[in-house]
């Protein structure tokens, strides 16, 4: 497996990303599943704000792995704070995970529920002063995960990044993505589980405080199909359609999952 082909097919899948990412095999290493019976409730836990400047967005990509839309980090313009965090992290990028089909697709599993997809809002801590700096450190990242579930509304608010699909099919491409405010995919209740983890994709570097919302949101049917109508080929290459892109749960290894509701 060459070092810059890792994906999600049985030959170069999560089962073989250690070979070439040993971090992959560490002991924080994210998703996980997560138990209600061991989970800890911590009434110390703050509750978590987001104030993002919609002029942030720049463009929306598809880089054969998922679809991916990335933000104006250069300042703290758009940043995520409260909750288990200490100072202010700059948004930097969100991305999706999905599943060939409505009944998985989400990487974290809650007490063995899988959901559709799951939303990863990736921030970081720029007293590391750069977002690769942040990488190297415990407390450089903080990814807020949300679920996707299916149920009969469009959720109105995946509109904007599932009209932008058709220019971006295939690998490589980049749409301009501009005027979008990310928290309008935030569900209504603000409850979470926070832990220690891992970037879920090579090289799985274990600098991220995970907050993850209790409560989906809800997109319907036809738009999980628009997702999947993304392909992990060129534009010149034989159609191969982009779906399953999770890596599934790792060892918990002692570590404690902190409720911040009851």
């Amino acid at each position: 497996m060459a070092q810059s082909v890792w994906g999600y097919d049985s030959d170069n899948g999560p089962e073989h990303w250690h070979e070439n990412y040993p971090m992959a095999k560490g002991d924080k290493q994210s998703p996980i599943e997560i138990n209600s019976k061991d989970v800890r409730h911590d009434s110390s836990l703050a509750p978590w704000h987001a104030s993002y400047d919609p002029g942030a967005a720049k463009t929306i990509l598809n880089n054969g792995r998922t679809c991916r839309v990335v933000f104006d980090d250069t300042f703290d313009r758009s940043v995520l704070r409260g909750g288990p965090l200490t100072g202010a992290y700059r948004l930097r990028q969100l991305h999706l995970h999905w599943g060939s089909s409505d009944d998985h697709g989400s990487e974290h599993v809650i007490d063995g529920v899988k959901y559709a997809a799951e939303l990863h809002m990736v921030h970081w801590n720029p007293k590391h002063g750069n977002f690769a700096g942040a990488l190297k450190q415990p407390d450089g990242v903080a990814v807020v995960g949300v679920f996707l579930k299916v149920g009969k509304t469009p959720k109105p608010e995946m509109k904007r990044i599932l009209e932008e699909i058709d220019n971006i099919k295939t690998k490589g491409k980049e749409a301009p993505f501009q005027h979008f405010d990310p928290s309008i995919l935030f569900p209504k209740s603000r409850d979470y589980w926070t832990y220690h983890g891992s970037f879920t994709t090579p090289p799985c570097e274990e600098c991220i405080t995970w907050i993850l919302l209790r409560e989906p949101i809800e997109v319907s049917s036809d738009q999980m199909a628009k997702l999947r109508s993304l392909s992990k080929n060129g534009e010149n290459e034989p159609v191969n359609p982009l779906v399953d892109n999770w890596r599934p749960p790792q060892p918990v290894k002692g570590r404690i999952v902190r409720a911040s509701f009851k």
